[in-house]
């Protein structure tokens, strides 16, 4: 079976953001996945019930895994609490990426839901610290690996590497 990537859908083309828009990710790494039909397109806010538009949202109190363990929040810009949504979205993004085989995703960088490495510090202020959005540290934490929009280089050689692994261990069907 092939592997896929699952890619925020913002990167691909899709007006999902917050703010209705997408985020195209020109490469020629994505139009090969696409060629492919490797590429599983997610956005976890939509998935978790949130509209287009919809008010930009923070993590309060921590990062995406707090949020997963009950000790932090997401709230839009309003002060309304979303973080039955976003965690609602992350679940959702992990049933997509297991049930299309996705070893691997591409997200967005800074997202509440997406950010690998970086996401925005809960003040609105634009300034951004080291941590991992909601979807991510879900994906992460369940064997999935997140690459951000920045290193889709290193996502490349890490799907290279699965399919050499996949190649020379296939798996065992018992009889």
């Amino acid at each position: 079976m092939m592997i896929t990537v699952l890619v925020s859908s913002c990167l691909v083309g899709n007006p999902v953001r917050y703010n209705g828009v997408d985020v195209p990710c020109p490469s020629s790494i994505l139009d090969a996945w696409k060629a492919e039909n490797r590429i599983v397109p997610v956005c976890p806010e939509v998935a978790g019930g949130l509209p287009i538009p919809r008010p930009p949202a923070e993590i309060q109190g921590g990062t995406g895994a707090d949020v997963l363990r009950g000790t932090a929040s997401v709230a839009d810009i309003a002060g309304n609490l979303v973080t039955d949504s976003f965690v609602a979205g992350a679940e959702a993004a992990l049933a997509l990426a297991r049930r299309h085989n996705a070893r691997l995703a591409v997200l967005k960088e800074k997202s509440p839901s997406c950010g690998s490495s970086l996401i925005y510090d809960g003040t609105f202020s634009g300034k951004a610290f080291p941590g991992q959005g909601v979807t991510t540290a879900l994906l992460e934490a369940n064997g999935i690996r997140v690459f951000s929009d920045l290193q889709l280089e290193a996502a490349a050689a890490y799907l290279h590497q699965l399919e050499e692994q996949s190649q020379t261990n296939p798996p065992q069907i018992e009889v």
